[in-house]
């Protein structure tokens, strides 16, 4: 029995090459028992002009089968599905597993009932992506990653690829964060002020695991990163919502008897406002005042193409009283999970201790990985290269927004890769955002950024890190049409 050239169908937004493609098509045909042994395959000049492509590239993908043992030839009879090809085990149907235990009750869903921001997985499939923090791979130096990827698998560095390191960090690594990284934010510390995390959300986690608890109380914005309401929530910590201006979070306002305080003061989530100088000396006079700790995130300050970036609050500690998260995931990509957490040696040997009875330490691949891409002058030519394409989109929004009307909530005076927006007071932007979505548009309703106690729900987020500046401005009238409609 043959199979026919219909039956191939290459999916527009699969990933890899053309061979890659056909060969998963059939792979996956063959280990779900859609195809079977002693069937015949098409001809390749068939499938070749059923799929539109080169007969070269089907016949090579063909050649690579008959490798691997899923495709058999036969001589001038053409190609088969092989009778040694691998086989899905043939498993019983099973009824739902019953739960003898109640789950919920135990674990009393702390962790799964929390809301942050939501986004379809296949988010780059839409036209018009205004979401955060996602990569543009058309930005990203895929040639050079490779090389330090292989450099960090050679033989000189295989302890640093396989060796448990218990609780400690690749030292290459952590050199390139005490000499090269951390004194762009003005920050001078040792070695053992500084421990590598699974990027910032981690390392929040870290902080507020050995910081608070029951009976301890903890300031975080409001709004602010829905990630750390999820983190505090479940820890029996107090946590006390404190409303931010145009200039962030309001020291004046901190109520008394805090233990820990959370501030994005750089670029705060999600308006983007920038803590001014004095401001900032201003909180850490209080922290010295009141006996708190700040617990600084300092996300995407490498994205302050705008004007010079603010000094680090960090930078201006003279007591020990910050704690410093910050993370590689905004500048180099969100998937590789790499962060840090810098702060008094005695907070940090506790941090590294909780560490390591967590996950010991990230893995040393990706730490040898990205120090090589730091030493080598990788990481600020990518730096410099989104700062410039970030500039050019920020333009083109910027644009867009005032000709459509459409009001900012807060834009930040530095760059970053975000608007805080605001819709009349009648719309609610979950609701607009499924509209938006059945046209082809992402963007984020802002209610999870608000304290439940007191949530907007007529804010939203527009990220432009990656969407191409060419589809902003029809993006953008889209939404402009779906609000005045709402």
């Amino acid at each position: 029995m043959s199979i026919p050239a219909e039956a191939f169908v290459l999916p527009p937004a699969a990933r890899g090459t053309l061979q890659q493609r056909i060969r998963q098509m059939v792979t996956e045909s063959v280990l779900s028992g859609r195809f079977r042994a002693g069937q015949k395959m098409p001809s390749s000049r068939g499938l070749a002009e059923h799929l539109g492509i080169s007969r070269i590239t089907v016949t090579l993908a063909y050649s690579e089968m008959v490798s691997a043992d899923y495709l058999t030839a036969r001589g001038r009879s053409g190609y088969f599905i092989s009778e040694n090809a691998p086989r899905a085990p043939e498993l019983p149907a099973r009824a739902p597993r019953a739960e003898g235990a109640d789950f919920a009750r135990l674990t009393g869903a702390r962790y799964s009932g929390f809301e942050t921001v939501k986004r379809p997985l296949d988010w780059d499939n839409y036209d018009f992506p205004f979401i955060y923090g996602q990569a543009d791979p058309t930005l990203f130096d895929h040639q050079n990653w490779r090389l330090c990827a292989l450099r960090a698998l050679g033989r000189k560095d295989f302890a640093a690829l396989t060796s448990d390191m218990y609780d400690r960090d690749d030292p290459l690594l952590i050199e390139h964060l005490l000499r090269s990284i951390l004194p762009r934010r003005g920050i001078a510390a040792r070695e053992d002020e500084v421990l590598l995390t699974m990027g910032a959300q981690n390392g929040l986690w870290i902080a507020a695991t050995a910081l608070l608890g029951a009976g301890r109380r903890a300031v975080m914005e409001n709004p602010g990163y829905s990630g750390l309401r999820g983190i505090l929530a479940p820890s029996g910590t107090e946590v006390v919502s404190v409303n931010v201006d145009a200039d962030g979070l309001p020291p004046d306002l901190l109520p008394k008897g805090v233990d820990v305080v959370f501030t994005t003061a750089s670029h705060q989530c999600p308006t983007n406002a920038t803590m001014p100088l004095e401001r900032r000396l201003a909180l850490l006079e209080a922290a010295a005042r009141d006996g708190f700790v700040i617990v600084e995130d300092d996300y995407e300050f490498e994205m302050s193409f705008l004007k010079p970036v603010s000094p680090a609050l960090k930078s201006l500690d003279t007591e020990g009283r910050v704690v410093y998260a910050g993370s590689f995931s905004k500048s180099i990509f969100p998937g590789m999970r790499l962060g840090y957490l810098v702060g008094p040696a005695s907070f940090i040997r506790e941090a590294r201790a909780l560490r390591l009875m967590m996950l010991r330490h990230p893995p040393g691949h990706i730490q040898r990985t990205v120090a090589y891409f730091l030493s080598l002058g990788h990481y600020d030519a990518l730096i410099n290269r989104m700062r410039n394409a970030y500039r050019r989109r920020r333009q083109v929004m910027d644009e867009a927004i005032r000709e459509h009307g459409l009001s900012v909530a807060g834009q930040g005076g530095f760059g970053g890769s975000s608007f805080w927006m605001r819709a009349p007071a009648g719309v609610d932007t979950e609701v607009l955002a499924e509209k938006l979505r059945a046209e082809g548009v992402l963007i984020e309703p802002g209610r999870v950024f608000f304290d439940p106690q007191q949530a907007s729900r007529n804010f939203y987020r527009l990220g432009y890190s990656s969407i191409s500046p060419a589809k902003i401005p029809e993006g953008i009238a889209k939404i402009a049409r779906a609000i005045k409609s709402a």
